[in-house]
């Protein structure tokens, strides 16, 4: 960028203290002002929850989120910036943009989406309409919903890491295992995928596994989360939905980036992200991937070198400074240059 930028970040972020390494938005935003750049968040659902004294999410987006709105122009009127990055939040919609639109000058609005299936996610769709460019974790048939339906730019960016909290930790005894599952089992979404399903089911009856998330098991989150992955010798990563282009659950990056080594399922063009037995094994059936966590098990240093490998392409590649260059350019130019990035 020409000159030191102002990004006003609408995020959606949760309250709850499980989820706290999780939200992308404080990374993306560390990433700019690492850039030379001012980033300040607004967090939507923390404004709505502060404005009512409804517990009912059905009351308080119906009496308080035109205060919401008009809060959040406010605060953009304000601070003039050059680029408004939003983050779905639940009850944002077209009028939240138009709103705000209105006292926002000549600035950016790029929309980011991290959910599979966006035609179920309410009007996400007609609000993507109201930005200029849409960016996605994907580059599949979610993606081209979107351009679809009229979305002006429609670009993929991977999920980012930190590498100053995404890393490595030494742990105890108490959380190490052979290999981890973090996450449900099913995708509400979707039936037609059973790989996940079965193996989670097949996971849970060894005993050098560990599970959080289904099966009975409980959540992780916080810091735990962090030395659970780090504990692990495997970390299993399927996501809701394998045939789209480019798409991974951010549970890959958050694996990765704490250096285990990663049985992943493999989706069209993921080479473009992460190289198949350089940076992570990919694998295409039940059979296979116990197949190979088995054979990882009993080769430590292969094991070893694919997980260090993994770690340091992400920690360089993927970090939130990189990403939010990338963010940048797109803002600037209508694209960015990336390996795996096809818009020229």
């Amino acid at each position: 960028m020409t000159r030191p930028k102002r990004i006003f970040i609408v995020a959606d972020m949760s309250g709850k203290s499980i989820k706290i390494f999780l939200n992308q938005m404080p990374k993306l935003a560390k990433g700019l002002i690492r850039l030379g750049h001012d980033a300040r968040i607004f967090s939507y659902c923390d404004a709505l929850r502060q404005l009512s004294p409804f517990k009912s999410k059905t009351i308080t987006s119906r009496f308080y989120k035109s205060k919401v709105d008009h809060l959040l122009a406010n605060r953009i009127k304000d601070y003039k910036p050059d680029i408004v990055y939003v983050s779905f939040a639940r009850i944002l919609n077209t009028e939240t943009i138009e709103i705000v639109r209105e006292v926002a000058g000549n600035a950016v609005f790029i929309g980011g989406d991290g959910d599979p299936w966006p035609k179920l996610q309410g009007d996400r769709i007609e609000t993507a309409k109201k930005l200029d460019i849409l960016t996605a974790t994907n580059d599949g048939q979610f993606l081209q919903d979107y351009r679809d339906a009229g979305v002006p730019l429609c670009v993929f960016m991977p999920n980012m890491c930190d590498p100053d909290i995404d890393r490595h930790y030494p742990v105890g005894a108490e959380w190490q295992t052979a290999i981890l599952w973090t996450g449900k089992a099913k995708h509400h979404a979707d039936s037609s995928e059973t790989l996940r399903q079965e193996i989670v089911a097949r996971l849970i009856q060894r005993e050098d596994c560990t599970i959080y998330g289904s099966c009975g098991r409980p959540q992780i989150g916080g810091f735990d989360y962090l030395y659970a992955i780090s504990g692990a010798r495997i970390g299993v990563n399927v996501n809701a939905v394998n045939s789209i282009r480019l798409y991974h659950s951010d549970r890959l990056t958050h694996y990765l980036s704490c250096g285990t080594f990663v049985l992943a399922k493999r989706v069209p063009d993921t080479d473009l992200l992460f190289k198949d037995g350089l940076h992570l094994k990919y694998f295409d059936t039940v059979d296979e991937f116990f197949d190979l966590a088995d054979w990882y098990l009993n080769h430590e240093d292969e094991r070893k070198k694919i997980a260090d490998a993994g770690m340091k392409h992400v920690h360089e590649n993927f970090n939130s400074q990189k990403i939010a260059g990338y963010f940048l350019d797109l803002a600037e130019k209508g694209t960015y240059k990336a390996p795996w990035n096809t818009i020229k």
